[in-house]
């Protein structure tokens, strides 16, 4: 049973009967895949009831919800000007797509009456220009600083953090860190490894918040990791939950028409693996989401693309997932996309309703060719945008998976994160890969340690 707040999937486009055999999936193909993705869905709920991956239930978390909440409303006392964020990738890419779509444009020039909280700024990168320009703007003494790593070990997240306990450390003349830097890290138990954080957490006696041992980063963003700051910026966590809740329910499904995550994952594999769609284009079309379309490619790029299998042998699986912004980048790239190579998905997003409606004014009255325009709205311009996108793609055989969010808030944003995350699980198993590791990503950190003169 669906509700107003269910986001939609339509598949309708990736079929061969829209784009012909060679480019959109045929029936055969998807009754051919179906016993082998329920069986998948089967393996994956006996997995989760073992709490082998503990993505699947970190909204159901009622005490680390509770802490969050409380901490939040703790330094909510302390009338922050600033909330610096210091992680990279899955540490900072959930929060960033939650503080896009949940707050106003331009959130931080905001005044302070205008903002829900602090003002953001997410740390993710070790230019030294930025990083320092971030120190000019945050003041130690106006900021509350929240480090997040699993590991603690996280060269560019633990240099940042060096340095700001030194800019706290002269700034506040002795006074408590405490009130200043929070923790987010690996939780303190005898099977786990013990975190490179756990010790500046004592020294300085901080709070500090625990990342399940069994939540990847990139999987992390319904944990403690996204869920704290965005209580200091008070989003609607409990909305969140909810929305978690929703898809979960539909996610559990045993059907693969039923199940959005399973039908987009079964859709992707067949077009990758029988059509030669080897790249996955995300193209919202609403600011908001932009930033989703960035937390999805470390999702769908380092959980899928995988030099060996489960079975040890080399199979260099992986789509390669691509970011674009309707319209935006209708002027940039739809041009390659429709006449260029035929070797991609196309995710479309749409958000139905907008928070807002603005007219198209009735001006500019001698200018000729403009009265397709004047007197109608924004909105339904950015609509005609986004269908006249998708039919021309679809004269070009290019296959596309459309995605609509009825409105853009908590609950149909966590909807649409949680479907992407299990949409990855279960084409990871497709694939045949392991989902929820990266080992390609650490022989670089190797290297770049060595070049710093550490071991390894």
């Amino acid at each position: 049973m669906t509700t107003p707040l269910d986001i939609k999937v339509n598949v309708a486009r990736a079929k061969a009967a829209a784009v012909g055999a060679a480019h959109g999936v045929t029936p055969a193909e998807l009754a051919e895949l179906e016993p082998r993705a329920l069986e998948i869905l089967s393996l994956l709920r006996g997995e989760r009831a073992a709490a082998k991956y503990g993505f699947y239930d970190l909204y159901k978390d009622d005490a680390a919800f509770a802490g969050v909440k409380e901490k939040a409303a703790h330094f909510a006392k302390f009338g922050y000007e600033n909330l610096v964020v210091l992680g990279i990738g899955g540490s900072a890419l959930g929060l960033t797509a939650l503080q896009t779509a949940l707050n106003p444009p331009y959130y931080n020039l905001l005044s302070r009456g205008k903002r829900r909280g602090p003002r953001l700024f997410v740390m993710d990168n070790i230019d030294p220009v930025t990083f320092k320009a971030m120190l000019r703007l945050c003041p130690p003494k106006k900021t509350l600083y929240n480090v997040i790593s699993k590991s603690g070990g996280t060269a560019e997240t633990i240099s940042q953090l060096m340095i700001v306990v030194d800019q706290l450390e002269k700034a506040l003349k002795g006074a408590p860190l405490a009130d200043h830097l929070v923790v987010t890290t690996s939780p303190r138990h005898p099977d786990a490894p013990k975190s490179l954080l756990h010790p500046v957490a004592d020294t300085y006696g901080l709070v500090s918040f625990p990342i399940p041992l069994n939540v990847g980063g990139r999987f992390s963003v319904f944990s403690p990791v996204g869920m704290f700051p965005a209580a200091m910026l008070n989003m609607d966590l409990d909305a969140m939950r909810e929305g978690c809740a929703a898809m979960d329910a539909r996610c559990s499904l045993a059907s693969l028409e039923e199940n959005p995550a399973c039908l987009r994952a079964a859709f992707q594999y067949l077009l990758d693996t029988r059509k030669g769609k080897t790249m996955s284009v995300m193209m919202p079309y609403a600011d908001g989401l932009r930033d989703v379309a960035d937390w999805y490619r470390q999702l769908w790029a380092e959980s899928l693309g995988k030099r060996f299998g489960l079975d040890g042998g080399e199979v260099f699986a992986g789509q390669t997932p691509i970011k674009a912004l309707g319209a935006t980048d209708q002027h940039s790239q739809v041009q390659l996309y429709r006449e260029g190579p035929n070797n991609k998905v196309f995710n479309i997003i749409e958000v139905a309703k907008f928070g807002t409606t603005l007219k198209i004014a009735d001006t500019l009255p001698d200018v000729p060719g403009l009265g397709y325009l004047r007197g109608k709205s924004m909105n339904r311009l950015m609509a005609a945008e986004l269908r006249g996108t998708m039919d021309a793609l679809k004269a070009s055989a290019r296959p596309v998976i459309h995605v609509t969010l009825p409105v853009l808030n908590a609950h149909t944003a966590a909807q649409l994160l949680y479907m992407l995350e299990v949409e990855t699980a279960v084409a990871g198993r497709l694939y045949g890969v392991n989902t929820f590791d990266q080992p390609g990503v650490e022989e670089g950190k190797i290297i770049a340690r060595r070049l710093m003169g550490g071991e390894g």
